[in-house]
């Protein structure tokens, strides 16, 4: 539809929300004055009140409408019902998508569902080619950021709460043009326009901490400290601009411990750091590979163990979980690694599961699933000249077994042409203990093939000359890296 004239009661309303998107939008390169922009509209006060002011000052055709239905509410249906026919009122381009919210997650399910909601929203905006994401969060929301974050005893990078504009590395960029206005003026510029808005009943849920702090906490604060707001808005904005530095002089310390473009850091230049130093690195390296923070706990305990793996010289004794990735430290870099099943060095100690021997008669299987294993042997048509590949006939003439190592197997080094140790092997070409506890392949109760190292050659004999058959591949592929 097209935006009604302003009226008289409207009309500072409108003026400030008009100078308030204006700013961002001077604020737009040159190349993208007229790319389409997304509203993430949950159809609230706050997210209706964006989406019309944008219409007034952007135009629908440059904005589309971006709504996630989390499925907690009984009501959610109407409320996606409600966004679109809204959207569609003011021809603007609509579109949702249907989230699941974990209840059992352990950050809450406040932050599962605003998790779930942003990689929602980031995936509909690759869909529709925007170039930036509006949010409608306010003054109102940036001071309760700031109060959560102080009682959690957070660091500046928390007290910072939410950027005007943020940039997104492979997303894009999220932009906030109501961060400086009170919840008070957008309510005066819906009931000016007579805006109709959905209300959510779990906004009255004080068993949420950001409910808690909005009902009971900000009106006491309200009474007694009138401009505590705009306090709180300043506090954020120190934060940030302290944390600027921080990240400057990580950026700095980077440039000498990074290793292969930052993926890895030196454990050598860690380590020389003094403590407040090293782990504003660890922060920001975490951070840049795209992990969420860590607790200042964990992250002190991290770097005692990396302090006592430099003077006690065993890297693989590290350990520290963390969003489903697992430090480690190896021959002087330290890295993050994806879960793997026990290493053998916990099996020995206990830590690990038995598995018992699996048997296939093979009979031009492809794939061989070990679910003890937690992951697939394959077996895949191949040329005689890959490493990796054997004739069918070895496959075929005795039971294919896979077991654990034991210790002591030995396989011929055909570099060397000499018989060594699976440790040995293991150790010369770099693969570090946890990694190394993996299903050895046999041919009856000859080794026939270690992941990670390759092929037993000098098993296969004369056939390797003049094979009868076809050639298979071998393969060994962990669930993690198949799924």
């Amino acid at each position: 539809m097209t935006a009604p004239p302003e009226s008289d009661s409207g009309s500072d309303a409108g003026r400030i929300l008009r100078d308030a998107l204006g700013v961002v939008l001077c604020a737009l390169p040159d190349d993208a004055r007229d790319a389409r922009i997304a509203i993430a509209y949950s159809g609230g006060l706050d997210s209706s009140v964006l989406l019309d002011a944008a219409v007034r000052t952007v135009g629908a055709q440059r904005l589309v409408a971006l709504h996630v239905h989390h499925g907690l509410s009984p009501n959610a249906d109407a409320w996606l019902a409600h966004c679109e026919a809204t959207a569609n009122s003011y021809g603007v381009t609509f579109d949702a998508r249907l989230v699941e919210v974990a209840h059992d997650d352990a950050a809450g399910v406040e932050a599962a569902a605003r998790d779930a909601r942003y990689r929602a929203l980031d995936a509909m905006c690759a869909a529709h080619g925007v170039h930036s994401l509006w949010l409608a969060q306010h003054a109102d929301d940036q001071a309760e950021t700031v109060l959560l974050q102080l009682l959690r005893g957070a660091g500046l990078a928390g007290l910072a709460a939410m950027a005007a504009t943020r940039a997104l590395a492979g997303g894009v960029p999220r932009v906030r043009p109501l961060l400086g206005l009170l919840r008070a003026q957008l309510e005066r510029y819906a009931h000016a326009y007579d805006l109709r808005w959905i209300e959510d009943e779990s906004n009255a849920d004080t068993r949420y901490a950001r409910n808690a702090l909005r009902h009971d906490v900000t009106p006491a604060l309200s009474a007694h400290f009138p401009g505590f707001r705009e306090a709180l808005a300043r506090t954020a904005a120190h934060a940030a601009t302290a944390q600027g530095l921080l990240d400057d002089l990580a950026r700095l310390d980077l440039r000498e411990a990074g290793i292969d473009e930052t993926e890895r850091l030196s454990h050598a230049a860690l380590v020389a750091l003094d403590d407040a130093r090293a782990l504003n690195l660890l922060r920001y390296w975490m951070r840049a590979s795209g992990l969420p923070a860590a607790s200042t706990a964990r992250l002190a305990d991290a770097l005692r163990q990396l302090r006592e793996i430099a003077r006690e010289g065993e890297g693989h004794a590290l350990r520290v979980d963390h969003a489903g990735r697992t430090l480690r430290c190896y021959r002087g870099e330290i890295f993050w690694d994806e879960p793997r099943v026990p290493s053998v060095a916990a099996v020995t100690a206990g830590e690990g599961v038995h598995r018992e021997p699996a048997q296939l008669n093979w009979c031009g299987e492809e794939v061989w699933r070990l679910p003890h294993w937690r992951g697939t042997y394959v077996f895949a048509p191949a040329d005689q000249s890959d490493p990796d590949a054997v004739p069918e006939t070895v496959l075929r003439r005795a039971p294919l077994v896979a077991r654990a190592r034991e210790g002591g197997e030995r396989l011929r080094d055909e570099a060397a042409n000499l018989s060594r140790t699976l440790k040995n092997l293991f150790q010369s070409r770099g693969i570090p203990a946890w990694e190394r506890d993996v299903p050895l392949l046999y041919s009856g109760e000859t080794l026939l093939f270690v992941p990670r190292i390759g092929v037993n050659r000098s098993m296969l004999g004369e056939q390797v000359i003049a094979p009868s058959g076809g050639w298979r591949r071998i393969e060994w592929r962990e669930d993690l890296q198949i799924a």
